[in-house]
């Protein structure tokens, strides 16, 4: 990994490239090549500030981390973890000072994975929907004790087997080709595409929960449609790729909660539910809904509810900002984060394995990339109402299982244009309005309070 990453930076910083920028630059181009040299012109510029040793030694501690992590995560050890995570953040404040601060440090790693983002931007947001999603909490946490919710039995198991096969029939049913790609188990969902013809992604089995395999396949098949209907005939330019991690989050956040995560889903759903999962109680699709939504302060971001789901973005937020921007060390990690999840959600965590441990993205170095997650969740929702706006009833049209239309009103909106503007630019386009969190928060308003009796 670290002699590709080496390689791939050599041809990147050939002086010829900064020579072929310059002078397109100055060309008659149209929409699309012009794309091509700004995402090129930025990649470039990054690139030539960055030694190529460092980048050959930052990837092969990535690879290294990643190992380390997926033990230290199995046996819940922090102190595993720790010599490679602090590796890690060493080469990443050495990258940042290579690429140089214009505002903050943690500014430098945010506009990585949404370009513009920056401290200065999140932090009013985060303040912006915890003033409305707390008190939300507050009052479901209060309809809760006089609810009598139905839960998945202690005593039932889920084979393996079954759960593929049913999440494999709700992937099809999305519309992933696969043809052009598939899906395998690995630690932490994820999904790859390598072109729109080859498009992967992977899951995890708990046999004691289901869901959490049916919407880690639902969001990462998200992903992949994304990936699947990027526009061919711009494939393996930086025009054809997606044009960054909020907008592809916003891909699988729609389809595994404004979609998954409703009646009219369940009711196409359920005969494939009974028939892989034979011996599960005869729930009704309505029965089916209120297990997926319900809501609880869990220890796992990627298995959270829509009420909580931001909060455990902020959280990861708040700890990045002060590993970067603060003095946070890493030995006071796990403290940290074990506090503040105490004073966010009144729960105290067990262990590291549910607590500083549960995700990927530290060992792979991706520090700035937790709160393109929310960006996600803001994106989609203001996608699902421009949708229904073209499409009417949504939920007629998920109840009919016919999912198709949903995929082609997204195809030539956000898939086919890849990279071609910038990320706000490409959601204004597709809704008519500037990226907004009010969509997201009328959205689980009024779900939320029509679930838990608060409207």
């Amino acid at each position: 990994m670290a002699w590709l990453a080496g390689q791939r930076h050599q041809l990147l910083t050939d002086a010829r490239t900064g020579e072929l920028l310059d002078a397109l630059e100055k060309a008659n181009l149209d929409l699309d090549q012009a794309a091509n040299v700004r995402e090129m012109r930025r990649s470039y510029d990054q690139a030539v500030r960055l030694p190529k040793r460092f980048v050959e030694t930052f990837a092969q501690a990535r690879s290294e981390a990643l190992v380390a992590w997926q033990d230290a995560r199995k046996a819940s050890d922090f102190e595993a973890f720790k010599p490679a995570l602090t590796r890690l953040i060493e080469l990443t404040h050495e990258k940042i000072a290579y690429l140089g601060v214009s505002s903050t440090p943690y500014d430098v790693l945010l506009d990585e994975y949404e370009v513009g983002m920056t401290v200065s931007d999140y932090d009013p947001l985060f303040e912006g929907l915890r003033a409305r999603l707390v008190p939300l909490l507050q009052a479901i946490t209060s309809a809760q004790e006089s609810m009598d919710e139905p839960t998945l039995p202690d005593s039932l198991t889920f084979s393996v087997n079954a759960q593929e096969a049913f999440c494999m029939s709700v992937s099809n049913n999305m519309g992933f080709d696969f043809q052009a790609g598939r899906m395998d188990a690995s630690t932490h969902p994820f999904s790859a595409g390598l072109w729109p013809g080859d498009t992967r992604f992977t899951t995890r089995f708990d046999e004691k929960d289901p869901f959490s395999c049916l919407y880690a396949v639902m969001h990462e098949t998200g992903h992949a449609l994304y990936e699947q209907g990027l526009d061919h005939d711009h494939r393996f330019t930086p025009r054809g790729a997606a044009v960054s991690l909020g907008v592809h989050e916003s891909q699988s956040r729609f389809w595994e909660n404004q979609i998954g995560r409703t009646p009219a889903f369940w009711k196409v759903a359920l005969p494939w539910f009974k028939e892989a999962f034979p011996e599960a109680p005869d729930w009704d699709e309505h029965t089916l809904n209120r297990i997926a939504n319900r809501v609880e302060k869990g220890f796992i971001r990627v298995e959270a509810d829509e009420i909580t789901y931001n909060l455990h973005i902020m959280l990861r937020y708040e700890i990045e900002k002060q590993l970067f921007n603060g003095d946070l060390t890493v030995d006071e990690l796990p403290k940290a984060w074990n506090t503040m999840f105490k004073e966010w959600f009144d729960v105290d965590v067990p262990e590291d394995r549910l607590g500083c441990l549960q995700d990927i993205h530290w060992s792979m170095a991706a520090f700035g990339y937790f709160p393109t997650y929310t960006l996600g969740n803001l994106y989609a929702a203001q996608l699902l109402e421009a949708m229904s706006e073209d499409l009417g009833d949504l939920d007629a049209l998920v109840g009919s299982g016919e999912w198709q239309p949903m995929l082609d009103w997204l195809r030539p909106r956000i898939h086919q244009r890849g990279s071609q503007v910038s990320p706000a630019q490409l959601i204004e386009d597709a809704t008519g309005s500037p990226p907004s969190p009010e969509p997201f928060l009328r959205y689980v308003e009024r779900k939320y309070g029509e679930l838990y009796g608060l409207n």
